[in-house]
């Protein structure tokens, strides 16, 4: 620790440039809140506009390494005879961009400096560049008779680099002034924080099937894209996992209570709204039950929830749903859809695709990219294929005169009423194809799928020996196409 013979100074320099350090009261009292400010370990701390050292004297007194700067060369002169002897460096320059080159500092202390100072925002700025990790800014300032810096403009100042700010008053204490003050006076120490690392809102997206069709909701009453379509969706709020935000979302807005092992991803997007901030999309699929059905739980913020053709969605949706829908439709998992800050929140079809694919990591070579069935009845087969495709988890794909297209993943099935077709029959039990195969979820889910298939056009076959380790059940439509169903 630093001996200081204050009695020395007080001898020697006038009063007004120490702001009243030379009283030992004052002097006491800001010593004690130095202790406060500045690290208990010894650190390297930057005086700037130091005066004539009598802060820097102070600090040094603590034991810490100073290194002061003032531009005015009479004001170093004193400070550096007041600071002799204990290891401190005064150097003449401008506070703003102080001389010290490259080096580092634990603390930078300033005191009504930054009001003086034309473009505070950039001084700062460089300020924190000055620091080391974990350093921190002590700034000593106030409103004097009008003039000056507040507290509120400085935090907001120093909030662009930091949100470790703490706030100290320092007008209702006498002790520091030698004298009742009633103007604005504060300490602002600003700690270095790591880089903020990027945050994203977190938004949930609920595709609720039924068969071909999903369901939307038309916003009303909230502030943003109302009078639009949009699936049923939320911000996952804290502590919550997706999968819960989407499940609190559905019973909140819809009125139904999922169970997590009903719900599916089927995508994941990041968004940029015209002039807002990323934000991170999750979407899932699950499966329209008759014995819960959606209502609008919230008329406050829904004005109708109705059902539409994944294949013919709306115009009069919101862009970024939209583009969620149409991916998943086409069997992509990862999207960035990033507007420009004047397109429309509204989907707007001649407007630029926004929508950019993300390939995944598996490699689609040698995999099946569709299968292509050649039909005598297209409107029939529309009928079945779509009924049976769309309850194992295909979204309707391709439509054209001739055909249509279910996919999953990235494969899809295609039926087909060729111009080219020879004959009006398929016969599995000769040369060509015997039967498609598909997965389904579960024991439950394979037996509710027989039971309703009737309706759909397909008849159950004779149940085969399904094999070891999973059921299988065996249906057949009008047109002599079989399909098994694999349970584990």
């Amino acid at each position: 620790m630093t001996t200081i013979d204050w009695d020395a100074a007080a001898d020697s320099f006038d009063e007004e440039p120490d702001h009243g350090l030379l009283d030992p009261a004052v002097r006491n009292a800001w010593a004690q809140r130095m202790e406060t400010w500045l690290p208990t370990t010894r650190s390297e701390v930057l005086d700037l506009g130091c005066g004539t050292g009598s802060l820097a004297l102070l600090v040094a007194g603590q034991g810490h390494r100073v290194t002061a700067v003032d531009r005015s060369t009479r004001m170093v002169e004193q400070a550096r005879a007041k600071l002799a002897g204990t290891g401190s460096e005064v150097l003449t320059g401008d506070a703003g961009l102080p001389p010290v080159g490259n080096r580092r500092f634990d603390v930078i202390l300033a005191r009504h400096v930054v009001w003086l100072m034309p473009d505070p925002e950039a001084v700062l700025r460089h300020w924190f560049s000055l620091l080391r990790p974990g350093g921190r800014l002590v700034l000593i300032e106030g409103v004097w008779n009008g003039v000056g810096l507040s507290a509120d403009r400085l935090t907001a100042l120093l909030g662009r680099h930091t949100e470790s700010v703490h706030h100290e008053p320092l007008a209702g204490d006498a002790r520091l002034w030698g004298k009742e003050v009633d103007d604005e006076r504060y300490a602002l120490v600003a700690r270095l924080e790591p880089p903020r690392r990027h945050r994203e809102v977190v938004d949930v997206h609920l595709i609720l099937r039924r068969g071909p069709d999903v369901l939307l909701a038309r916003r009303a009453g909230t502030g943003y894209a109302d009078g639009l379509l949009h699936a049923p969706s939320g911000h996952a709020e804290d502590g919550e996992d997706v999968r819960e935000a989407v499940i609190r979302e559905a019973a909140e807005e819809i009125g139904v209570v999922l169970d997590p092992d009903e719900l599916r991803t089927a995508l994941v997007m990041q968004h940029k709204g015209p002039g807002g901030n990323p934000r991170m999309g999750w979407f899932f699929e699950a499966r329209y039950d008759p014995g819960r059905p959606p209502r609008n739980a919230e008329p406050d913020k829904c004005s109708e929830l109705t059902w539409y053709p994944l294949d013919a969605l709306p115009d009069d949706m919101v862009a970024y749903c939209r583009a969620g829908l149409d991916g998943y439709r086409a069997g992509e998992r990862f999207l960035i859809h990033w507007h420009e800050d004047g397109d429309p929140v509204a989907y707007a079809p001649e407007a630029p695709g926004r929508a950019v694919s993300l390939p995944a990591t598996a490699d689609p070579a040698g995999g099946v990219h569709h299968i292509e069935l050649w039909v005598p009845d297209l409107a029939e087969a529309e009928s079945e294929w779509g009924w049976l495709l769309g309850e194992l988890g295909h979204v309707p794909y391709q439509r054209w005169a001739h055909g249509r297209s279910w996919r999953r993943g990235d494969g899809y099935v295609v039926v087909e009423q060729s111009p080219d077709l020879t004959g009006d029959t398929h016969d599995r039990l000769r040369p060509g194809l015997n039967h498609l195969a598909f997965h389904v979820r579960d024991r439950e889910t394979l037996d509710a799928l027989v039971r309703r298939a009737p309706g759909h056009g397909w008849r159950p076959l004779p149940p085969g020996t399904g094999g070891r380790g999973h059921h299988a059940a065996y249906l057949e439509n009008a047109a002599g196409y079989e399909v098994e169903l694999v349970a584990p």
